[in-house]
């Protein structure tokens, strides 16, 4: 799913909530707007190094990762530093989490 699929898809769920409401129509546009609003402030906050915590959905928060040694697989006697650095990790809400374990195939 893209960024505008999930425009599309708001737009029609709200259509669909109240189609006969002028006052409340909210175009396509105004929806895009909205959702890459809310993704650049999640983007701004965890540059920041802050974290964001967004109820029964999950949360995200900047870890630093420890300097290591890799390898390369085509030439594994050459050892390679890699520096560390900030990474964005994700842990899911209960209600998420929930939701993606119906997907588990029954044994």
């Amino acid at each position: 799913m893209t960024k505008r699929d999930i425009v599309v898809r708001i737009g029609q769920e709200l259509e669909e909530e109240d189609p006969e409401s002028l006052e409340q129509r909210v175009n396509q546009e105004m929806v895009l707007k909205i959702v890459q609003k809310t993704l650049d402030i999640i983007s701004d906050v965890l540059a920041k190094g802050d974290t964001i915590e967004l109820r029964n959905f999950g949360v995200f928060e900047v870890k630093l990762r420890k300097a290591r040694i890799g390898r390369n697989p085509n030439a594994p006697e050459n050892d390679v530093p890699i520096p560390p650095r900030a990474v964005v990790k994700f842990k899911p809400g209960k209600e998420m989490r929930e939701r993606v374990l119906n997907l588990t195939p029954k044994a």
